[in-house]
């Protein structure tokens, strides 16, 4: 489904109030990070500019400046909303776009350095909301032979991320961006990747713990998978019968977790033991308090 961002109260739309939420619980890594523009074409690597800008930052951590989101760490951008959204990229914007986004690029980048391949309002948004960053384009034209040369140039002097690094960092980005600050503890240290498309991440043991859809950048638990979300009392809901179907109606729901909203991937509990997974269709509250309704579409459960 496509967000329509194409006027300034998209600012306040609830999906870019909850990516810059979310955002302010990411950090790059790195010493460096560089600033690029935003395209009309998404995911962002996939435009012509991406494409030129990626053969020479990819080596360090990239963010991309953009309104309404503000926001967006490569490692984001094939994750819903941001992924499938539509906006004017006429390069100007208004003072609250460029508080907004300014604000949220300030608390991400914090002590890092900053290269900003940007121009325009772009390059106003840094100017008056960080402290200090180096300016690489030349002529106001971002992908020119010369700007690139420059931008080349100020990224030399960086180690490059290494590899499993920066997979790393990412999957545990799109894990707090789904579940919360607590959702990086989804994703272990040696974990395991399988897949073309969409990708099986595995535990050491080849536990399949959750599936990373690509057509939305966000995760789908298993029953493993669901155990570590149980562990860490995210996106709970108790039920106090024996769980049968692959529906739950909301009048079986003793309680959940009051941060669900429909659409979340959610772990269904009976006396606080694991008995499935699932696809939230209410929130948290209405999920208590509706008298009829499905309230889960359940995925998987345990024999």
């Amino acid at each position: 489904m496509r967000v329509q961002c194409s006027i300034e109260e998209s600012l306040y739309r609830p999906e870019a109030v909850r990516w810059r939420e979310r955002m302010k619980l990411l950090k790059p890594t790195g010493k460096a990070v560089v600033i690029l523009p935003c395209s009309m074409k998404k995911p962002y690597s996939t435009s012509r500019s991406h494409q030129i800008f990626r053969k020479v930052t990819r080596r360090i951590q990239e963010v991309i400046l953009t309104s309404p989101f503000a926001i967006c760490p490569r490692e984001m951008e094939n994750t819903y909303p941001i992924s499938s959204y539509d906006v004017s990229t006429t390069g100007k914007w208004s003072w609250e776009e460029k508080k907004v986004t300014g604000e949220v690029l300030r608390d991400y980048v914090r002590d890092k350095d900053v290269i900003a391949h940007v121009t325009g309002g772009y390059r106003e948004v840094c100017e008056e909301y960080l402290d200090e960053c180096k300016f690489t384009c030349l002529n106001d034209k971002p992908t020119s032979k010369k700007s690139m040369e420059n931008l080349k140039k100020s990224i030399r002097g960086y180690k490059k991320i290494p590899q499993r690094i920066k997979l790393l960092n990412g999957l545990k980005s799109i894990a707090k961006y789904q579940f919360g600050e607590k959702g990086a503890n989804l994703i272990p240290e040696d974990f395991k990747i399988k897949g073309r498309y969409n990708k099986m991440i595995l535990d050491k043991d080849n536990n399949h713990l959750h599936t990373l859809m690509m057509d939305r950048g966000l995760y789908v638990p298993t029953l493993h998978g669901g155990r570590l979300l149980a562990d860490l009392k995210i996106n709970w809901v108790e039920i106090d019968f024996k769980l049968e179907s692959n529906t739950l109606f909301a009048p079986g729901v003793v309680d959940a977790d009051p941060s669900i909203i429909p659409g979340d991937e959610v772990i269904i509990t009976r006396k606080d033991e694991l008995v499935g997974v699932g696809k939230a269709i209410l929130n948290g509250e209405e999920m208590i308090k509706a008298e009829y309704g499905v309230a889960v579409k359940v995925r998987h459960r345990t024999k």
